[in-house]
């Protein structure tokens, strides 16, 4: 779940506690058998460096955005194991010393350092989003919390910032998923992670709380079919305190408006007798908040009923001197709705010469992802804003991001992870990460180095190498340099640590960062693969050190 940041917005200097449910617990039990073993052999106190990355861009696209990273620092600015945890992992491990525990009562994260790309950065395949160093044993146990808290937050960081590229700039986005997503703690970290992704609004009201990110929300097709009439609300509302009934006066204004809307020139015979269940749940909705009325009308008839319902409703609130804030397709074919739903209002905006209506918002929703939302585009839609749900938070085209945590070095000793599958090999050793940026301004390349290999330099030629494959090679003139890795967590080193940002500091990074990319890297179909290198030096290295490490076979 998605921890709150200092205040609203997030950043600050001391981390806050996470969410309590991450405590050093919340991880595998092979990270308390290996640590044990490694206490056993003396080990545990050896100089660990591991990357964390992934191996593939999800969704079927070419680049992915970082997200976790202020959770992971809060996590380890107060991991510290309690006298009832300690009791509980005596009990899970019974055949252990009791040295061990005593060891793990004594343990911190005041010797570890963190290194790693900013949050809501658009990041690639094999390039550390963070780097990790120090006691082997207390690294291990950071493995599982920090995989846990980074690959759902990349994913649906990346699928709500797929929904953005797809619906444009204009469009607002609202997430409306807490209902569908994977737990409450699914839902509260599905509505940060999709806010920072470029989402405009949440439904959820906690993550509104806990994180300042803006709620929206109208009301339900339960609360329109709960009236029966508009007598119904006469009956039950009171009075207004200066003692005039309002409710009435304004019923009566709603009841003109409808008949003259009725009768108006372009709009005669698009609609005869409206429900009058759905105008008394719309004009309720109306007296309880008229400076954002919005009004969802799809009960029974969206043209027939709900669009005629709702602009007497919103002309009668102007006559009051309020103005309705537009209405919500949930249902039907929503590109013909829409369109039919503009020309509505267009006319209403002709007949009665209200300036402005025939730009009122439309809000669609109903299951909608990113195939929909491109299938409305090319279709040719008037819709303002989508709301979506369930195949957002749950990131339902893919399950999960797939991020690894890899040792690469150990007392200053380069280790590589081989595997017959070549994607699984490691890149070893500790790392410096480079953007370069070409004479358009666009990134070109991502290339890793050496952490004792001198910085790219501007207008310097570089050769970078694909990791695996030796045919796969480019010269590179960088007109742009950008160091990837910054330190949030220096541990005893004296690297100065950078801030946590706030969330809409983290939001505008990623949109910034989606602007920056070249076009053909963000289409939908077809993108064209980002590169990632590594240098010469440590291209020759890699190889060296596979050759060295993986046995000689013999044939028979």
């Amino acid at each position: 779940m998605a921890a709150a940041a200092n205040g609203a917005g997030g950043g600050g200097g001391v981390p806050r506690p996470t969410n309590p449910m991450v405590t050093p617990l919340l991880t595998d039990l092979y990270q308390f058998t290996m640590a044990y073993a490694y206490w056993k052999a003396g080990k545990h106190l050896d100089r660990a460096v591991f990357d964390l990355y992934f191996r593939k861009n999800p969704f079927g696209g070419e680049f992915t955005i970082f997200g976790g990273l202020e959770e992971c620092i809060r996590f380890i600015a107060n991991f510290k194991l309690t006298d009832t945890e300690i009791t509980f992992l005596r009990s899970a491990m019974p055949t252990c010393e009791d040295g061990f525990f005593e060891y793990l009562s004594s343990i911190d994260c005041s010797d570890v350092e963190v290194y790693a790309i900013p949050e809501g950065s658009v990041v690639f395949p094999k390039v550390p989003l963070m780097i990790i160093e120090g006691p082997v044993a207390v690294i291990q146990l950071l493995e599982t919390p920090f995989l846990s808290l980074v690959n759902y937050a990349s994913l649906v960081t990346t699928n709500a910032a797929r929904h953005r590229l797809v619906a444009g700039k204009s469009k607002n986005l609202l997430e409306f998923g807490l209902r569908r997503a994977q737990g409450p703690d699914g839902g509260i970290s599905a509505s940060r992670y999709c806010y920072m992704g470029g989402f405009d609004a949440t439904s959820n009201v906690a993550a509104g709380r806990l994180f300042g990110i803006p709620i929206r929300g109208t009301h339900s097709h339960a609360f329109v079919s709960s009236f029966m009439g508009l007598d119904d609300i006469i009956d039950r509302t009171l009075a207004s305190s200066d003692g005039s009934n309002k409710c009435e006066d304004f019923v009566s204004l709603v009841q003109n408006w409808l008949a003259r809307i009725k009768d108006a020139g372009s709009l005669r015979g698009t609609f005869r007798e409206t429900n009058l269940s759905e105008l008394a749940a719309f004009t309720s909705y109306a007296l309880a908040f008229p400076n954002s009325f919005l009004a969802l009308v799809d009960t029974y008839d969206v043209m027939r009923s709900g669009v005629p319902n709702f602009c007497a409703v919103a002309l009668a609130l102007n006559d009051m001197g309020y103005k309705a804030a537009g209405i919500r397709l949930d249902s039907g074919d929503l590109a013909y709705l829409s369109v039919e739903t503009r020309k509505f209002f267009r006319a209403i905006e002709e007949e009665f010469g209200f300036i402005g209506f025939g730009k009122m918002n439309i809000t669609a929703s109903n299951d909608l992802n990113e195939e929909t939302i491109d299938a409305l585009n090319k279709q040719g839609h008037e819709v303002d804003a989508f709301g979506i749900g369930t195949y957002l938070v749950t990131c339902y085209a893919q399950a999960a991001l797939g991020c690894v945590f890899k040792l690469v070095e150990i007392n200053k000793q380069p280790r590589i992870k081989l595997s017959e599958d070549v994607t699984k090999v490691s890149i070893p050793c500790k790392k410096r990460c480079y953007r370069l940026f070409g004479k358009e301004g666009y990134p070109l390349v991502d290339i890793m180095t050496g952490e004792d290999e001198p910085a790219p330099k501007v207008g310097e030629r570089l050769l970078c190498r694909h990791p695996f494959n030796e045919s796969k090679r480019a010269y590179v003139v960088p007109q742009h340099v950008e160091e990837l890795l910054k330190c949030y967590w220096p541990g005893t080193s004296s690297e100065p640590r950078e801030e946590l940002p706030s969330i809409n500091e983290i939001r505008s990074r990623c949109m910034g960062y989606l602007d920056r990319m070249r076009p053909d890297h963000m289409r939908r179909l077809n993108p064209t693969p980002y590169k990632v290198s590594v240098s010469a030096k440590l291209y020759d290295f890699i190889h060296f050190l596979w050759l060295n490490e993986a046995p000689v076979g013999e044939l028979q």
